[in-house]
């Protein structure tokens, strides 16, 4: 095995996807803190690897891949020893594929970084109430995904929860999960909590991104 190194910073959910996925798989990495307000993502080093200039980053053995569900995939397509966190079974494979989609797509993109970049990119501090309610919508959508089943897939864990999971609880303290609307939902969040290093590798970084929107935040509108 090639040594692997993870490009990240602890607030992003999706470096913190990708920190569960190597954990889960029992994989050993270098971890390097990429200072985005310095633009160390910017420079010519960086970019020439992920032109795209993002974390995370994933270089294994000298290959660069970026974006986190790109990364997880790879990651146990490449070393898992067997299929459980991404099944090869084409329906089962489907249907994470479909969490994955709607977790880069309606939680991260149309929830968080709608509501982050005006925060950190154009110093706004206000936030309008459509964008909260997008995030309640989103909620309405994972109670029904999750059901009667333990996770988002059935009654395993997957890459899709390990990725639903960054961006769910980096979302509470703009939008809590309340347990008697959402039993379903908080049910779910209370195991992955449970889970093994979560709190060192997941719950640490989203109170820091919590934080992060609370110094910024002074109305909803």
């Amino acid at each position: 095995m090639g040594k692997l190194v993870l490009y990240g910073v602890e607030a992003s959910p999706p470096v913190r996807a990708c920190k569960l996925t190597l954990d889960a798989l029992g994989l050993q990495y270098e971890y390097k803190l990429v200072n985005l307000l310095a633009g160390e993502h910017r420079t010519k080093e960086y970019t020439l690897k992920n032109p795209q200039h993002t974390v995370p980053m994933l270089e294994d053995d000298g290959k660069c891949i970026w974006e986190s569900h790109a990364i997880c995939a790879y990651l146990v397509r490449r070393y898992a020893k067997d299929d459980a966190l991404y099944p090869k079974d084409y329906f089962k494979r489907a249907l994470v594929d479909q969490r994955l989609h709607f977790e880069s797509g309606v939680l991260f993109q149309g929830c968080i970084r709608n509501i982050a970049a005006p925060l950190f990119y154009k110093n706004e501090t206000e936030v309008p109430r459509f964008k909260i309610d997008a995030i309640y919508e989103a909620y309405d959508f994972l109670e029904l995904f999750i059901g009667n089943q333990p996770f988002l897939c059935g009654t395993g864990i997957t890459i899709a929860d390990y990725s639903m999971v960054s961006s769910v609880s980096s979302l509470v303290g703009l939008a809590a999960i309340d347990a008697k609307r959402y039993p379903k939902l908080s049910g779910w969040l209370d195991r992955m909590a449970s889970q093994l290093n979560y709190q060192s590798l997941n719950g640490n970084g989203a109170q820091m991104l919590i934080d992060m929107f609370s110094s910024k935040i002074t109305k909803i509108v």
